[in-house]
């Protein structure tokens, strides 16, 4: 009888355990059945348009068709089916692209694609316009989110590319989404959180001298870029002048907590702590990271100003700069797709525009816009648009070389664009300035 239940009791633990097995298994094939279809020969893959129905992505693509150059500038943020490429449209969203379902199987004739908000055109005159120098460019409709340009130098012809050891550095990475120091474009977050943290009547109130060096409350040296100093200065004007020295007397006066707060609410990590990255369409970008201890310290105050440790990414940079054009205090958060066509053309996963919670107040953001928009007003003038601005030159590789940095946007209802274009290695001989790619950038979105 014992040996009757104990057969029982094996049988159900047998039919139980057949019946995981199962499970497991039909969970597998439902959610890497996709995976193993899109490496398979049998499997057409769909391709990924821009705003206008120029192809970015398209498997079956060949230079006599195209053009041999035809994908360079967007090589390393669209990408391609290759498996040698990762964190790119084309590789965090390849399961869209699949024309196959587990229903119909492999569909010859099927309607998988993507639709970019990305404007070809416009990017490729971008990506033209830095001429022999790398670097990055990014721009969005501040208003709705949608991403028009997308630009890193080097790049990858997706046409025309074996072996990737063989590639420039930094070819297959879309330095748009990367950390890069920022320079004196940090100042514009460090003026918004002393506006947030002591009101607007406090700063304006401020003014300090500049003598071209300044002694910290410990003895630390703050250089300005003008050695001879710029004298006694008004926020505005120290904005203008990008003046360390007055900057440094800033921080020294505004409380540590304050800083920390407003810099948590944009999203940087502080002192280590806080999220490293965020998604957009799959595409992973790291966040904005700095070290804020003593208000009183140099490193404290140089990272205020763009050096030091602190590190952000060209699209960080770009999307604050859209809560301050709103006059909100609210990122509008930016997305690559405008919506997915599944194996049967029906559309899906339509986008929508989505804001952030309030990184500062909406006083906060007026108030800097202006000062950004005298400061476009006062220098940016060549230009040719209304723009809030500020520039940044960044020490990099232990001070060897420097890049050249413009943050801003287009402060006009038919233009909404903010931007961040970095040159890496910048000189003045070289012949070309972020003012003249913002230009092109401009001018191509506008026609």
């Amino acid at each position: 009888m014992k040996s009757i239940k104990r057969g029982e009791r094996l049988t159900i633990l047998l039919i139980i355990l057949f019946l995981i097995g199962m499970v497991v298994l039909v969970v597998k094939i439902v959610t890497q059945a996709t995976f193993y279809m899109s490496h398979s020969n049998n499997v057409n893959i769909g391709c990924v348009y821009d705003r206008n129905g120029d192809k970015l992505f398209d498997p079956n693509a060949t230079a006599e068709e195209y053009g041999a150059d035809y994908f360079l500038d967007i090589g390393n943020v669209i990408g391609d089916d290759s498996g040698q490429m990762t964190n790119t449209l084309v590789s965090e969203n390849i399961d869209d692209l699949q024309n196959y379902n587990l229903l119909f199987g492999a569909v010859e004739n099927g309607k998988s694609a993507i639709y970019t908000t990305l404007d070809h055109d416009a990017n490729q005159s971008v990506y033209n316009a830095f001429g022999s120098k790398n670097g990055t460019a990014i721009a969005y409709n501040y208003k709705t989110g949608e991403i028009l340009i997308c630009v890193s130098k080097p790049s990858v012809n997706i046409l025309d590319y074996q072996n990737v050891e063989n590639l420039e550095t930094g070819s297959l990475l879309c330095k748009a989404f990367y950390e890069t120091v920022p320079g004196s474009t940090q100042k514009v977050s460090t003026l918004a959180a002393a506006i947030e943290t002591i009101g607007y009547d406090a700063v304006t109130q401020k003014s300090y001298n500049c003598e071209g060096t300044y002694y910290n409350h410990y003895n630390h040296k703050i250089v300005c870029h003008k050695l001879s100093g710029h004298g006694w200065q008004s926020v505005s004007q120290a904005f203008q002048n990008s003046c360390n020295p007055w900057f440094a007397q800033l921080v020294q006066d505004l409380p540590l907590e304050g800083i920390q707060q407003v810099f948590r609410n944009m999203g940087y990590q502080i002192n280590g702590e806080g999220e490293t990255t965020m998604e957009i369409d799959g595409i992973t970008c790291f966040t904005a990271s700095t070290e804020l201890t003593d208000v009183n310290d140099f490193d404290t105050q140089w990272g205020c100003m763009g050096q030091s440790k602190t590190v952000v990414s060209p699209c960080q940079l770009m999307m604050w700069e859209s809560a301050i054009a709103n006059g909100t205090g609210k990122v509008t958060q930016p997305y690559f797709i405008s919506y997915k066509q599944n194996l049967f053309g029906t559309i899906k996963d339509k986008a929508q525009t989505e804001y952030s919670e309030s990184i500062f107040s909406a006083d906060t953001a007026q108030k800097v816009k202006a000062i950004m928009r005298e400061n476009g007003d006062a220098k940016y003038a060549s230009i040719n648009y209304p723009v809030g601005v500020k520039s940044g030159t960044a020490q990099v590789k232990n001070g060897k070389e420097e890049n050249s940095l413009l943050s801003g946007f287009c402060d006009d209802n038919s233009l909404p664009i903010a931007f961040c274009v970095v040159i890496e290695d910048y000189k003045e001989s070289d012949g070309i300035s972020t003012n003249q790619i913002v230009r092109t950038m401009l001018n191509a979105l506008s026609s």
